[in-house]
């Protein structure tokens, strides 16, 4: 699916399922809700807090794509509302970013042993 695909999909779910778009801030603050759930079990499966249930331990990556899909479509709503066409978006932030970074990612020690 196309990131133009998606927003379309998501547009057609929120109109038949989903009866209409929350107001644009409702859907910021849902977009920084749905952030704090993936940083939570980040936090858990890559740093060092623990889960509180083995369980969730095992289903760690399958968690981390739930929140991850969760953000994704908060995002693709805020996009459809604020008439963004993501796919130029993304192509002109990447774009901005090679012009940008193309020798400083280079030579950032740091970056060295990744």
């Amino acid at each position: 699916m196309t990131i133009e695909e998606a927003q379309k999909s998501i547009d057609n779910w929120i109109r038949t399922v989903g009866i209409a778009y929350f107001p644009p801030l409702t859907n910021m603050v849902l977009l920084t809700e749905e952030m704090g759930e993936l940083a939570r079990v980040m936090a858990r499966h890559y740093g060092e807090q623990s889960f509180k249930d083995s369980e969730d331990a095992i289903r760690a990556p399958e968690m981390i794509a739930e929140e991850m899909a969760d953000v994704l479509f908060v995002l693709l709503c805020l996009a459809n509302q604020c008439e963004v066409d993501l796919t130029s978006a993304l192509e002109k932030s990447l774009d901005k970013k090679t012009k940008r970074d193309a020798i400083r990612h280079q030579n950032n020690p740091k970056l060295k042993d990744s």
